[in-house]
């Protein structure tokens, strides 16, 4: 299908009723809270204050659940109880400090997952991700998530911006819009980053491992881009489904390996460009048996020679439910050989959200980027904890999920 019809099709956005401060306690919110693995709560905690001349204070309208939150609710990483969860933030400024310039109260924003200094090394060169600063002896902070800094999320009523002038980006007033932006906290950016690192040219081919929310948007950007083909892979019909919609070519690996169907699609021949969205708990074709590096062996074997690669896909240093020794330790083995002998090139990591989200805005205002079409939910944050559960379990249609307190 063309990229026209699917923007021409798709439901307008759901109609948003900003949230109310909360009359009860001014001091006092309700957030998303972890408590362990498997187990999220809506609680009462303490409403983020102004802490520096450059902070805002942003009452959320919309806070998403991001498959990397899955990470942390099942246990996956070194996620401590008590962390309010939630790094796709938008909303309105409420509180606004002295040393900003370029917001004001009552201003719709919506924020890069990535919080960032602006004037390090790494922000000034557009590696916002990778800020210095925010987050000492580790490069790139983000709000709600383990070891990206003491940034609390804002799966919440509230969240504090800091350095906001340059972590904010303003949008057009009113509620027009609310879903697509959203997206621009993370996955539209995301998959375009994806398909920016594997260093991709309008005419090009490409194949997307993984049509969750990331993939998807990775696959839709390279569509908007340009690509001649673009081939997803994944096993689930409904997000195989997905795929064809945005005109993409559907590989559902449950029935062969990926690499073989798409060379067989193509008269034997590879593809130029290949995007991970899929990262370290990729499963075989069963689903249910993880092999952390089975993406990468399928990259590697379906990008023609001296092609490339883009992994925004997320891999970790530790893992705690790790099916071997080896990818607990953040050790992933992959057949370097080949990638050699082929000259493919490899970028990775996490996506520079500022690099591309004003002109992703743009195009969503233009009519030219309609991302919203992932969203599967939009519930109450007092729902967060069942919205947890079957997006965890991939139940009920659970796809991309958008809360609003």
């Amino acid at each position: 299908m063309r990229t026209s019809q699917v923007l021409s099709e798709h439901p307008a956005s759901h109609s948003i009723t900003l949230p109310q401060p909360n009359a009860i306690n001014m001091g006092k919110m309700r957030a998303v809270v972890y408590e362990g693995p498997f187990k999220v709560s809506v609680q009462e905690v303490e409403k983020p204050k102004i802490q520096h001349p450059c902070d805002v204070i942003v009452r959320i309208t919309t806070s998403c659940i991001c498959g990397s939150d899955l990470h942390m609710y099942e246990g996956r990483t070194a996620a401590q109880p008590g962390i309010v969860f939630g790094h796709e933030n938008m909303g309105i400024v409420d509180e606004v400090a002295d040393g900003v310039t370029l917001l004001k109260k009552g201003d719709r924003v919506v924020m890069p997952f990535n919080v960032a200094c602006g004037h390090c090394l790494n922000c000034e060169e557009g590696r916002s991700a990778f800020c210095t600063e925010v987050n000492p002896g580790f490069a790139g902070g983000a709000y709600g998530y383990v070891a990206m800094g003491p940034y609390s999320g804002g799966q919440a009523e509230y969240v504090r911006v800091p350095f906001a002038d340059y972590n904010a980006l303003k949008l057009p007033p009113g509620t027009e819009h609310e879903d697509d932006f959203a997206l621009l906290a993370d996955i539209f950016p995301t998959g375009w980053h994806g398909v920016e690192l594997s260093g991709f040219r309008p005419g090009e081919s490409v194949a997307v491992f993984g049509a969750g929310p990331v993939g998807l948007m990775a696959a839709y950007s390279a569509v908007l881009r340009g690509a001649s083909e673009v081939y997803v892979v994944d096993r689930v019909p409904e997000r195989l489904q997905k795929a064809k919609e945005i005109g993409a070519i559907p590989i559902d690996f449950s029935k062969g390996d990926p690499a073989e169907q798409i060379k067989k699609k193509r008269g034997g021949r590879e593809v130029d460009r290949g995007v991970d969205a899929v990262g370290y708990q990729a499963v075989s074709a069963d689903g249910n048996t993880e092999k952390p590096n089975i993406i990468l062996e399928g990259l590697i074997a379906v990008v023609r020679p001296t092609g490339g690669l883009g992994i925004p896909g997320l891999y970790v240093p530790k893992d705690p439910g790790a099916p071997d020794s080896n990818s607990a330790k953040g050790y992933i083995t992959f057949p370097f050989g080949k990638l050699f002998e082929k000259g493919l090139t490899v970028g990775t990591g996490q996506c520079n959200v500022k690099k591309y989200n004003r002109y992703l805005r743009d195009l969503i205002i233009a009519g030219r980027a309609k991302p919203s079409f992932v969203v599967s939910h939009n519930v109450g944050l007092d729902e967060a904890a069942d919205a947890y559960t079957k997006f965890d379990k991939r139940i009920d249609g659970y796809t991309k999920v958008l809360l609003h307190p």
